[in-house]
């Protein structure tokens, strides 16, 4: 598998609309992603010491955060926007492979920043709502 680039790792948010459209959040400098799993663990008497999982159990998250400058675009709005309101959004995370990342997120945390003679900053916190489909 061949490097990508940091540059081409993007976040995008829907437009609301029913086929959803993304624009890209702008500005972004550090994007990451966590996927995340809970184990139910089913380990009896008959395991051997060793511990068994349940395939397929659990409760699977993706949890996003990223920064950037802000440059006032529509994406950012809406991000600040639906961070405002409490509600549920489409996301997408795109990588330069062309895979995706699908899904329903909520902004967990949304800061800005700025210093004296320097541009004005944010960082974001999503987590999903439902299922999270690669694309």
């Amino acid at each position: 598998m061949a490097a990508e680039k940091g540059s081409a790792f993007l976040l995008k948010v829907g437009n609301g609309a029913n086929p959803v459209v993304y624009s890209t959040v702008a500005g972004m400098r550090t994007t990451q992603a966590q996927i995340n799993g809970e184990a139910v663990v089913v380990t009896t008497k008959d395991s051997g010491g060793w511990r068994d999982l349940l395939s397929g159990a659990g409760v699977r998250s993706v949890s996003v955060s990223a920064a950037g400058v802000f440059t006032g675009s529509a994406a950012e709005t809406r991000v600040k926007g639906s961070a405002l309101s409490g509600v549920l959004d489409d996301y997408e995370l795109r990588f330069e492979s062309g895979e995706t990342l699908r899904g329903r997120f909520l902004v967990t945390r949304l800061a800005f920043a700025g210093d004296f003679n320097g541009e004005r900053t944010y960082t974001l916190a999503l987590e999903s709502s439902g299922a999270v489909v690669s694309a």
